[in-house]
């Protein structure tokens, strides 16, 4: 396992393995012994040992042993000493680096099978569907030879294949589905539409690939963008129709509108619903609300103006337009409606979350790499993961030759083109390395200008990619290669090859990252083969743009053309000095959106929390008391102002209100309000609301009324945490203008992020009591799960290109407008049209 410094902190570590690796290798006599009935037996005798309180850390010897050995009978494969350190490091919740050729794959049999015996599942996340497959299938087989169940998540699988999958012991699939998963999990209306059990323990596979490059951009699903639209316009159009008094109540002073009961009797009628507080008319009443609003509390020219199309709030303090500000809740888009103008906010987020936040979630998390030592301090700060770097199993003897530096970029690709035909001509492979899909083709006509023969790959096909990738190390094939692609593929060297120096690696560009330079080189020389890498960098290069003048000024004294390079060690360090920076800013950069999103993530959790105790079945009944209670003192306190006695309050248009939010068809006589304290006027309403809530419990039974309360809350808490989401993206998008009047934006948003999330805390909690008090009984038989035409920005092999992708929605199914009519008589017949 080569020489370990002795004053080396990885050194260290690495001892510390090689003596439990000792007490692994001193099982393997035993193990070999038994038949294939007594080694799969290991399973339940391990479960069983666990049953009677022994620990994971106690069966790791044993266990690994077992899988050594089983390994070498089903795939014909035995696990090096190094690859039990890496198994370990993993089972310890460490990132393990090892070398390209290694044998990650392997390695992560180790601790998934040892953790899977808990019976609360593994997950082993790749960068993609091929891998995720391939792997499932390779290390699947020791898996179920030993009794465990593999299942495997990617895009295309059904519900039935999904939930399968997710209640195996151990479940492949890739980082993006695993992502939306959660995400789509935590909006479904039963519990049994749920997919994914509790997330236990997860190793990553190129974990720097998907927890640091993968990490910039959140997964986000988002509702169909013709939806809002259409119900805003359809119900602005009905609003002027109502009467004031008659149909709905203003109370100005407290900027509070409100439908009497005429009113809701009129709006069902002119949008053709029965009840318009049924939980599958949430949104509908959402709109009907809001549109109130944004008729009768909020005046052109005075709260908003109309420019250029465009609905601008108007700072009722300094009366200053606060372009790009807008209201939340879907009320800036109600007003545009009113107006007739476009509504801008066309689409809608229905849930998001960073993979840093995905992934901090599992109760352990580690991961593998053959590069991510560069990147520890991230690792260390936004995950608690250190690194160990795992000793190859043979000495490397890899050759690096320094950089060679060029004035222009086509003097450098030709320079690599006349190195690539003298290598060529000797037969030796090469794998050529490039930034982008772009230059690997100018490079490609380059070559196939001077009659070499060569393939190229670029990520776009992973299969096709691991095939050309296999077959790099052959005599005579030169393979060009974006520097992302073909990980996870072992390149092993044709006949003849060893002899030729191996396999020569040629980086056309530094990367801004060492790490991605580093998985280039770390292509070559695998398992002890032989190998070299040169890196061909001209001055035009991005990164050298960033700091090469005194480079370009020492190019011009000594008169050097386009043909003549600098080859120099202290160019090689000047520029990864360079890339450090580069690295530094982009970790700034993540940390960034991560500091942003841990605001979201806090709500987040409270959030998905509360809605999992609902779907979960929990008895709702002492959270509506409370909410009644809560809206009670509300309603007084609005009323009441600086005043204690009831007579010098509003009571009618207090009687009015809580006629109109809690006690609807009540008529509350203003006399039996009149000269009493606040606490009496509370305990009177209070007494009110109870009996008339307890008299709807009588009416639809104990049963129906739990049913009635988990469909209204799981409706308005997503009905409302959607518009939050949309609400904090405007206030993220305008925050950092905060800037420049001396404030920090990140506490801003924290302070205004807090302050909004608890009012739509008690928005929630008025309207699930409106609707409590109000729905039918027929809830009964609309709580089944809705289909959701969503839009996910899934990427795969190519992050910067976005793949949208939609859920079908039957043509008898709801609309999703809302309307409830069937989806061929509402929005589809309207898509039918256009098209």
């Amino acid at each position: 396992m080569g020489f370990l410094n002795l004053f080396d902190d990885n050194a260290r570590e690495i001892r510390k393995y090689q003596k439990r690796v000792v007490l692994i290798n001193s099982f393997e006599t035993t193990i070999q012994t038994l038949g294939d009935d007594e080694l799969r037996g290991k399973t339940a005798e391990f479960r069983g040992r666990l049953d009677q309180g022994e620990s994971l850390d106690s069966l790791l010897p044993e266990a690994f042993a077992v899988v050594r050995e089983a390994g070498k009978r089903v795939i014909n494969q035995r696990h090096y000493d190094v690859q039990l350190i890496g198994g370990m490091v993993l089972h310890d919740g460490r990132i393990a680096e090892m070398r390209t050729g290694e044998g990650k794959t392997l390695v992560s049999s180790l601790p998934a099978y040892l953790n899977a015996l808990t019976g609360k599942g593994v997950h082993i996340v790749t960068v993609n569907d091929y891998l995720a497959r391939r792997d499932s299938e390779w290390m699947g087989r020791i898996h179920q030879f030993l009794g465990l169940s593999v299942g495997l998540v990617v895009h295309g699988l059904d519900f039935e294949e999904r939930k399968r999958s997710y209640g195996a012991d151990i479940t492949y699939g890739t980082n993006n589905e695993f992502g939306f998963d959660y995400l789509r999990d935590n909006m479904v209306t039963r519990p049994e539409a749920a997919v994914q059990r509790e997330l236990n323990y997860a190793v990553v596979d190129e974990v720097d690939s998907i927890l640091i490059d993968e990490a910039r951009t959140p997964l986000i699903i988002s509702g169909e963008a013709d939806k809002p639209t259409e119900l805003y316009f359809r119900v602005a159009m009905i609003i002027p129709r109502l009467k004031p008094e008659d149909d709905y109540k203003v109370i100005e002073k407290e900027r509070v509108v409100t439908l009497t009961e005429q009113g809701v009797r009129r709006v069902e009628s002119m949008l053709g619903v029965d009840n318009l507080y049924e939980d599958i008319h949430t949104e509908l009443a959402h709109h009907i609300n809001q549109a109130l609003k944004a008729q009768t509390l909020f005046r052109r020219d005075r709260d908003y103006v109309v420019k250029d199309g465009e609905v601008i709030i108007v700072d009722e303090f300094t009366g200053r337009l606060m372009v790009g500000r807008r209201y939340s809740e879907g009320l800036h888009q109600a007003i545009e409606a009113k107006e007739g103008v476009k509504i801008e906010k066309e689409s809608q987020t229905l849930a998001t979350i960073t993979f840093q936040n995905y992934f901090r979630m599992y109760k352990k998390l580690s991961g593998m790499t053959g590069t991510a030592m560069t990147e520890e301090p991230e690792f260390r700060k936004i995950y608690k993961l250190d690194v160990v770097e795992i000793p190859t199993n043979r000495p490397m003897i890899r050759s690096d030759s320094p950089d060679v530096i060029y004035r222009t970029e086509e003097g450098k690709f030709l320079a690599a083109v006349e190195s690539v035909i003298e290598r060529h001509a000797k037969g030796q492979p090469l794998l050529v390395g490039t930034v982008s899909v772009e230059k690997s083709e100018h490079l490609s006509d380059l070559l196939r200008q001077r009659g070499v023969p060569h393939q190229v790959l670029n990520a776009k096909y992973h299969e096709k990619e691991a095939e050309i990738v296999a077959n790099a190390g052959q005599a005579g094939m030169v393979t060009i290669a974006t520097n992302m692609a073909g990980r996870g593929t072992d390149i092993i060297l044709g006949e003849g090859v060893y002899e030729l120096g191996g396999l020569h690696i040629i980086g056309t560009e530094r990367h801004e990252s060492r790490r991605i330079d580093n998985q280039l080189r770390g292509r070559a020389a695998r398992q002890g083969d032989p190998g070299s890498t040169q890196f061909f960098i001209s001055i035009e290069d991005d990164l050298m743009r960033m700091f090469g003048t005194n480079i370009m000024n020492v190019m011009d004294k000594l008169g050097m053309d386009d043909t003549m390079p600098i080859e120099s060690k202290m160019v090689s360090r000047s520029i990864e000095t360079a890339q450090r920076r580069v690295e530094s800013r982009n970790f700034d950069i993540r940390k960034h959106v991560l500091d942003y999103d841990d605001v979201m993530n806090q709500q987040r959790e409270v959030i998905y929390g509360q809605r999992r105790s609902v779907l979960m079945g929990e008895n709702l009944r002492d959270n509506i008391m409370d909410m009644l209670e809560k809206a009670v003192k509300d309603s007084v306190s609005m009323f009441s102002g600086e005043s204690t006695f009831s007579e010098e309050w509003d009571l009618a248009g207090l009687a009015d209100y809580v006629e109109s939010f809690y006690l609807p068809g009540t008529h509350v006589k203003t006399e039996e309000l009149s000269d009493l304290s606040v606490g009496e006027v509370e305990e009177i309403l209070l007494e009110k609301a109870k009996a008339f809530y307890e008299n709807r419990e009588e009416q639809f039974g104990p049963e129906l009324m739990r049913e009635i309360e988990r469909a209204v809350m799981l409706q308005v808490v997503d009905s409302k945490w959607m518009d939050h989401l949309d609400a904090m993206d405007m206030l993220r998008e305008g925050i950092g203008l905060r800037a420049y009047g001396q404030k920090n934006p990140l506490v801003e948003y924290r302070r205004e992020g807090f302050e909004m999330f608890q009012a739509m805390i008690d928005s929630i909690q008025d309207d699930i009591i409106r609707y409590v008090m109000r729905v039918a009984p027929q809830v009964r038989n609309e709580v089944a799960e809705q289909p959701r035409n969503v839009t996910e920005n899934r990427y795969e092999g190519e992050p910067s290109k976005p793949v949208h992708t939609e859920e079908q929605i039957g043509r008898n199914d709801p609309c999703p407008c809302g309307s409830g009519l069937k989806y061929k008589k509402c929005c589809g017949e309207k898509a039918k049209k256009k098209s």
